[in-house]
């Protein structure tokens, strides 16, 4: 049966009332027996669709809490009456009221909840969460979000009103056979049955109307917000298509830009750094189209960033000079990608070429030069130098501007019976030989800087030196040659002059040697020498 726990307070509040035995007479016919067996049928099938209902149980909860308060108060009004008495019934009557009131109390104490309105909860509408403000692209998700939110809540609330409005018609329903059994068979039980049944509709159509107020005026909120929300969002993705057609605008311009670049720069170097500087321009233009779009206050985030930057610059000193560096390097023209450059870090030499130069750092490729030859005996690795070492650090360049020869020399020591003057003329006309084009092409570059730079002596021929060492006489020739592969020259120079060298009979290379004389020749020491003066 529907209602238990009611029921069974019910039945237990009027567990001490009189019992009147009403005489319930017999149907007249078979035809009014049929329709009442069929009466009873549906109102059990009622009673039984509506055991579980949420609102009828909590009806039934507010009946039963209201039913065992006036017990409770009865109880304790009797006992208040007992206990003037001292004769023995009035003391054995007062332990089991007192009992009684225990259990009443904590009965009552479960269903506190329903002690004012049964139905404040269930026809309380949901709470709105904060409208979210819909500023920027990403927001547009949690726009979206919340309108699905809200009109689930909206949808829930009113499927909760939609089952108290069916909740109401199967009770008029039940009510309506409750009637049609009284005129059929007039019970007490019926009658009963069909108090119930209108006191319950009563309660729930007064329910009913006011949660149809309270659902409009919450669906108008609803409604209300939802406009809102889905007004900003379409207004962000407009802006945010607008601001994208602008984005691919800049994009296809670079790409223009970059075309338009490789067709007409035919130097390899001067194309990187066109590129890089339309990387640079087309990324700027960007951040800026995004900033001004998406920030309202330009000027409050000019000043955030001013604090911001300040106390970044002390933080991070390093890094603000590395960009101080990079914008020294790309607008002063000192190096440039492709160049051939020397750094020292802790005593070691580092020798490379220059495969990029970013914001923060520099980036080489370490090539076989004589460095790795006399020095580091490691080739090939990718060196990182931070931009700020322009600063501090004395970086070489082997190849600045148009310059791409250095000078480079051989030392060969010869010894002190060799015909020096000849071995200084063959090793002249050999590198003559070999960096001939090299003079000529030095020549045309330092020509070249003469606009930029105050050159006085320009003269490039190879030049030879004799110089007196303690194990023979060295002769140090310089000459030209390619600033990419000093190492290659060299190696054949000295294998030229190696020869030629070996080819002459008065002409010997000097090396370290030791004299050995295997005769005595010491003259004896004289006899009248005091030997302690010796030692």
């Amino acid at each position: 049966m529907r209602r238990l726990f009611g029921a069974w307070c019910l039945g237990f509040v009027l567990l001490f009332a009189e019992t009147n035995t009403t005489v319930v007479p017999e149907p007249v016919n078979e035809e009014q027996i049929a329709l009442i067996a069929s009466l009873n049928s549906q109102v059990e099938a009622i009673e039984k669709e509506l055991q579980n209902n949420i609102w009828l149980t909590r009806y039934s909860n507010f009946v039963a809490h209201q039913s065992l308060s006036d017990a409770l108060a009865k109880v304790e009004k009797e006992l208040a009456v007992l206990k003037t008495k001292r004769d023995r019934a009035s003391i054995e009557r007062v332990e089991i009221l007192s009992k009684r009131q225990e259990t009443l109390e904590k009965q009552v104490e479960l269903l506190l909840e329903f002690r004012r309105s049964p139905f404040a909860e269930m026809i309380r509408p949901p709470e709105m969460a904060e409208v979210p403000k819909v500023g920027n692209p990403i927001a547009i998700i949690s726009g979206f979000s919340f309108i699905k939110q809200l009109r689930s809540q909206k949808d829930e609330f009113a499927q909760r009103l939609a089952g108290l409005e069916a909740l109401i018609v199967r009770l008029e329903e039940q009510a309506s056979m409750l009637e049609e059994l009284l005129v059929l068979d007039p019970q007490k039980e019926y009658e009963e049955k069909l108090k119930i049944v209108q006191q319950e509709i009563t309660e729930f159509k007064a329910a009913k109307d006011i949660s149809s107020t309270t659902f409009t005026v919450y669906e108008k909120r609803v409604e209300e917000s939802l406009t809102r929300v889905s007004a900003e969002i379409k207004q962000q993705m407009k802006r945010a298509m607008n601001i994208g057609i602008f984005i691919l605008v800049v994009i296809a311009l670079s790409f223009f830009l970059k075309l338009v670049a490789k067709r007409y720069i035919k130097d390899n170097e001067r194309y990187y750094t066109a590129n890089k500087a339309i990387n640079f321009i087309n990324f700027t233009l960007i951040v800026l189209i995004l900033l001004f779009a998406y920030i309202e206050n330009v000027t409050y985030l000019v000043t955030v960033v001013g604090f911001a930057s300040a106390g970044l610059a002390i933080a991070m000193k390093d890094m603000f000079m590395s960009l101080l560096g990079w914008i020294v390097i790309t607008f002063g023209g000192s190096f440039h990608v492709g160049d051939r450059i020397k750094v020292q870090k802790d005593g070691l030499p580092y020798v490379g070429d220059i495969i990029d130069i970013s914001l923060l750092r520099i980036t080489i490729l370490e090539d076989i030069t004589l460095t790795t030859y006399l020095e580091n005996r490691r080739s090939g690795r990718v060196v990182f130098i931070p931009n700020n070492y322009i600063f501090t650090t004395l970086i070489s360049n082997y190849t600045h501007m148009t310059i791409k020869t250095v000078w480079d020399g051989i030392d060969v020591t010869i010894t002190f019976t060799s015909n020096h003057k000849k071995a200084m003329y063959l090793i002249k006309n050999i590198v003559k030989k070999y960096s001939k084009g090299y003079t000529d092409i030095a020549r045309k570059q330092l020509n070249m800087l003469r606009d930029q730079y105050s050159l006085k002596n320009t003269n490039v021929e190879p030049r030879i030196y004799s110089f007196l060492e303690p194990h023979g006489l060295t002769i140090s020739v310089w000459y030209m040659t390619n600033s990419y592969a000093a190492l290659a020259l060299r190696s054949t120079l000295s294998a030229d002059i190696v020869d030629a060298i070996n080819q002459e009979d008065d002409i010997t290379i000097a090396f370290p040697t030791q004299t050995i004389n295997l005769n005595d020749t010491r003259k004896p020491m004289p006899l009248d020498i005091n030997k302690d003066v010796l030692f």
